[in-house]
């Protein structure tokens, strides 16, 4: 049998494409190359191009697929989707894909708009019972009052954009004076900025994926910053401690990756997906759903794979051959 035409598609419009790029590589390391023909895809705003043979080509957006110089024609059979933001974590790509028949690695567009919105998802979790910390949204050009803001929430809060990662524009505000300078640098990555409660704990991580066998909840993985939290630097500048699996009880181990598969469910989730949480007295407060998460050589997903006494390169083919038989 020829081997199935693989892109792994990277990009993106957002400050984390740098990241994204990191995390194609990884991707690409990962997979079989027994098995796969990996392309790395770059999704930009203005170009859409394929890396093959040391040189790039455009991507025919009709139906995914490249011409090469030579006469070659490559189409796509699958898409792995490595992009952090959008459109590749907040629906628009899945859609694309969805129109066009080509499976691909993440949840789909539903799925990935509720995500996306911290604000939307936590609430929409909430409301199942999940608890979450208390936060005000506000949109671009709507008034607020940093007062009433501070009254409700209390000195520390976190400002970030609502929709984003790889805390980007993040601040943890702890005096009164900084907020609205934390305010206007979420609203300069997006256009909506979400303000929580600080909740001070054990910062946790679990993954969850599924495949033709079921789903598999992966170890946690503690993270301990000596930053103010777990910024940018410390994800991806080794400025973090991180341990796998998490130094908690085992019953409260059991308790996070039970929710973390219920999210996983009632999100509508496929492949990979993170769930993040702050441990506060023994009791899990959930922080955001990552339907994208990293696949950096610093990421918690290959480390918790590990930890599992799994492979990634399993993991990935698995993941592949159960959504291209779901839709073929």
């Amino acid at each position: 049998m020829s081997k199935r035409n693989i892109a792994v598609v990277w990009g993106g419009y957002s400050s984390e494409k740098e990241v994204s790029e990191r995390s194609a590589q990884g991707i690409y390391d990962f997979l079989d190359q027994t098995k796969y023909n990996a392309i790395k895809v770059c999704i930009g705003e203005q170009t859409w191009e394929a890396e093959y043979n040391n040189a790039h080509y455009p991507i025919n957006r009709n139906n995914f697929s490249f011409a090469t110089t030579t006469g070659q024609h490559i189409q796509f059979d699958f898409a792995y989707i490595i992009i952090h933001g959008t459109p590749g974590e907040d629906g628009p790509l899945q859609g694309y894909f969805d129109m066009i028949g080509i499976p691909y690695s993440s949840s789909g567009l539903l799925a990935c708009a509720l995500t996306f919105s911290k604000f939307t998802c936590n609430n929409f979790l909430k409301s199942f019972g999940f608890d979450v910390a208390d936060s005000i949204l506000i949109r671009e050009n709507e008034t607020y009052n940093s007062q009433e803001i501070i009254e409700r929430l209390k000195l520390p809060l976190f400002v970030k954009p609502n929709v984003g990662g790889s805390s980007f524009a993040t601040t943890k505000v702890k005096e009164a004076n900084q907020l609205e300078t934390a305010i206007d640098e979420a609203f300069a990555e997006a256009h909506e900025v979400i303000i929580e409660s600080f909740i001070d704990g054990i910062e946790v991580t679990c993954g969850c994926f599924k495949t033709q066998t079921g789903k598999t909840v992966l170890p946690l993985t503690e993270v301990v910053t000596h930053n103010e939290f777990f910024d940018y630097e410390a994800k991806y500048e080794g400025k973090v401690e991180e341990i796998t699996p998490a130094r908690i009880s085992a019953e409260l181990t059991q308790e996070i990756q039970q929710q973390t598969a219920k999210i996983y469910d009632l999100v509508g989730a496929k492949g990979i997906v993170r769930a993040d949480y702050i441990i506060c007295n023994n009791r899990p407060v959930l922080l955001e759903v990552n339907t994208v998460p990293g696949m950096t050589e610093t990421s918690f997903i290959p480390q918790q794979v590990a930890a599992a006494n799994l492979s990634m390169t399993d993991v990935l083919t698995d993941i592949i051959e159960y959504e291209y038989k779901i839709l073929k």
